[in-house]
């Protein structure tokens, strides 16, 4: 062999990886899964993971195949950190070639994410940050959400605790979660009175001070006193109810949570207020699927953030069957909006105007089961998309 035709040899060869890795490329539905995997939203960020695999596997009949393209999954881990989250996507966006990007954890990394999937041009389906300015003021057409926002956690908690006569005083952490979550609760409470907003770094182990504020503007107070709590990751605020909360009579709610964090409110039967997701709470053909596979793998139920990575698998499959595989993005967002899916939650539908999930909460009343080792949140009645009025806060 002549030097030149060594040398057409060793191009034609190269041209043939290439073709081959191009061939492959097109038969893969690459999804790239940027996520909290460390830092203090770590046990969060491990349920979703752990249901969006499931919740792909069940979407695709055991196949993870849409229209005969294998769905490939990259991880990606945004640590809590903002910066992080937004180098971590534009990698997966640019070096992995994503065709899609599900998560992350935390608001304030998710809050810098939006930006690149608008520069990329490429979908981020937010699972489970919550804050509501990411599909409200800082909201792109590239974002949809399959979690709830704070809007809909604050309008379903409102339902249940909004009552005239009684007195309500806040407790949440001092980052966008929080603020958001207050924001909203206090825009949707019409009939009872809100004192107090007490914010505390996301890192406090001593409730002592701010539960002191609470106490001091709640002890007075005429009819029905509750501190309404909203917290995520480390921290127990449910401590304050040492400080003798009884005496004056204030009651503690709250919202749901996973199941670790629900073992303190084995300390509050009775207590009232709204979830997103609890095992027990949903009637569906879905939900029996995850719940039945759940203990299969791990022998426990699945969990809050479960849920919602199953929901968001459930999404992109559904969306992704509708076009045939085809992972082009301006088919996908015209497919997406308005899109209806199966969820362990019951139907979803993506809100044309911000894609924002819509999407069924449930109230409970929290039941002490000796064979449970947390609160067992019991159904008060399911309230369906239809029953909340959830903000379109865009602005587009």
């Amino acid at each position: 062999m002549t030097h030149t035709t060594r040398r057409f040899a060793v191009i034609a060869l190269a041209c043939t990886a290439t073709l081959g890795f191009a061939q492959s490329r097109s038969g893969e539905i690459r999804i790239a899964h940027v996520y909290d995997k460390t830092g203090p939203l770590e046990a969060y960020a491990k349920q979703t993971h752990t249901g969006l695999m499931m919740g792909l596997n069940y979407a695709t009949a055991g196949t993870m195949e849409v229209n005969g393209k294998k769905l490939v999954v990259i991880e990606k881990d945004s640590q809590f950190k903002p910066d992080v989250g937004r180098a971590q996507l534009a990698a997966a966006y640019a070096d992995d070639k994503a065709d899609i990007a599900i998560g992350p954890t935390g608001s304030g990394v998710a809050l810098a994410m939006l930006p690149v999937a608008e520069e990329y041009k490429k979908i981020l389906l937010v699972e489970p940050a919550v804050a509501d300015s990411i599909t409200g003021d800082k909201w792109n057409k590239y974002i949809f959400r399959t979690g709830r926002n704070s809007s809909q956690d604050a309008v379903s908690n409102a339902v249940a605790l909004d009552k005239t006569g009684t007195t309500i005083a806040t407790l949440a952490q001092d980052y966008a979660f929080g603020r958001d979550g207050v924001k909203a609760f206090k825009e949707a409470v019409k009939n009872a009175k809100i004192v107090h907003e007490e914010y505390l770094p996301t890192n406090t182990t001593d409730f002592t001070a701010g539960a002191q504020r609470l106490i001091d503007k709640l002890k007075d107070q005429p009819g029905r006193k509750v501190i309404w709590i909203i917290w995520a990751g480390a921290g127990n605020p449910f401590k304050i109810a040492d400080l003798d909360l009884k005496r004056y009579n204030i009651e503690i709610a709250t919202g749901g949570n996973i199941l670790p964090a629900m073992a303190a409110y084995k300390q509050f039967p009775g207590m009232e207020g709204a979830s997103y997701y609890y095992f027990g709470l949903p009637k569906n053909p879905v939900n029996d699927a995850m719940v039945a596979e759940h203990y299969r793998q791990f022998k426990t139920p699945p969990d809050f953030f479960t849920a919602g990575g199953f929901s968001a698998a459930m999404a992109v499959v559904t969306a992704l069957k509708k076009t045939g595989g085809d992972t082009n993005t301006n088919k996908l967002i015209s497919t997406m909006a308005g899109m209806s899916f199966d969820t362990p939650k019951g139907k979803m539908t993506f809100r044309k105007e911000d894609h924002q999930a819509m999407q069924s909460m449930y109230h409970f009343k929290i039941k002490v089961d000796p064979a449970f080792a947390w609160g067992v949140p019991e159904l008060v009645r399911e309230i369906k998309p239809e029953d909340m009025n959830i903000p379109i806060r865009n602005k587009r």
